[in-house]
């Protein structure tokens, strides 16, 4: 759902870019409160992850595919400000780096990508937390229809933008109807990820999961027919230990699992459109298209220049990416982490559940 230059005028690129400024800037501070010395790495990561699985486009109907958003699943992972991040860090590095997405269209697609998605699939998450059972597998179930959720509701944001701002005379309600249909298909897609990675991570590490902080139950003893809560003391002795992976293990599996995905397995990546491109030349929103700024990128369009091997340019331009996302992303996290500590905010060793009941 990357948008192009040329498809949203000027002045209205210009107010969505003060939006998403105004939104990073306070998901900036948001992020410290999110952020602590076992959860920063993780949120570079995130980013990382992110990235190689947005190059996996993914057949979802005739003529037309789609790929990950990401906003749901870095909300749920490391929570709603630093997801907002996470997936700006990702389109910072695709408009530079690999000439996706417009750069006069950055803040149209941090709006709708990054903002949008993010806040949605969390709210949606959290209310179904509350009145699901507590539980691994209801963490899983409210990551999937939060994802579903959050994908639609992005194509109803670039809607409603085109409406105000949009560049070509269309009529909007073919526009909302072409969008939403579409990516409603994309976002099962979406879940089907989203629920796959979260539940793969809560299962070996629930307490690195912004979502599943305060999952763990306490521990119960039937005495004389009836379950009597251990105290707190007995129960922490006794409670089974959930962690059992490092948090190094973790980063380096999840590291090489997208090196890999962006490496190797994009390559097989179907190259039919996405959602949107198919929508604009469905509909002749693509009419005033402009060439990206940085087309002439020795990265653009996933490849690397003068690497004539179709596989081998598309494989090192996926695992530049990946380095160069998690770097850029785990720069900007230990940034945040630091100003969290260097301002006394007051949680510094201070457990994330206690934090995020406080």
């Amino acid at each position: 759902m990357h948008v192009p230059d040329g498809f949203i005028n000027a002045p209205t690129s210009a107010v969505t870019g003060v939006v998403a400024a105004g939104a990073i800037a306070v998901s900036l501070r948001g992020a410290r409160r999110e952020l602590d010395d076992r959860t920063a790495p993780l949120a570079g990561l995130v980013a990382a992850f992110i990235f190689a699985v947005q190059m996996l486009n993914f057949p979802v109907a005739a003529g037309t595919s789609g790929h990950l958003l990401g906003g749901a699943l870095a909300a749920i992972l490391v929570g709603p400000f630093t997801g907002i991040l996470c997936v700006s860090v990702v389109l910072l590095m695709q408009g530079i780096l690999f000439a996706d997405g417009g750069l006069t269209a950055l803040g149209v697609n941090i709006t709708d990508m990054a903002i949008v998605t993010t806040v949605v699939s969390y709210a949606v998450f959290r209310a179904l937390v509350k009145v699901l059972p507590r539980g691994r597998r209801s963490i899983t179930a409210a990551a999937f229809v939060a994802a579903v959720l959050s994908v639609p509701a992005a194509a109803v944001a670039f809607t409603f933008v085109y409406w105000i701002g949009g560049t070509t005379d269309v009529a909007i309600g073919q526009v909302a109807t072409a969008m939403i249909g579409v990516h409603v298909l994309i976002g099962l897609g979406e879940a089907v990820i989203t629920a796959l990675t979260v539940g793969a991570v809560v299962a070996v590490r629930p307490d690195l999961v912004h979502g599943a902080r305060g999952l763990q139950q306490k521990l119960q003893l039937r005495v004389n027919g009836a379950l009597v809560d251990v105290p707190a003391a007995e129960g922490a002795r006794t409670a089974p230990v959930a962690a059992r992976t490092s948090r190094r293990t973790l980063w380096a599996t999840g590291l090489a699992a997208s090196l890999v995905l962006a490496g190797f397995v994009s390559f097989y990546a179907s190259a039919s459109p996405d959602g949107l491109e198919k929508v604009a030349a469905d509909q002749g929103i693509d009419a005033k298209t402009e060439k990206h700024a940085n087309a002439g990128s020795p990265l653009a369009d996933y490849g690397v220049k003068d690497v004539a091997d179709a596989r081998l340019s598309g494989g090192l331009a996926g695992v530049i990416g990946v380095g160069t996302t998690v770097v850029a992303g785990s720069a900007v996290f230990w940034a945040v982490r630091r100003r969290r500590t260097a301002d006394g905010d007051g949680t510094a060793g201070v457990s994330p559940s206690a934090v995020e009941s406080a």
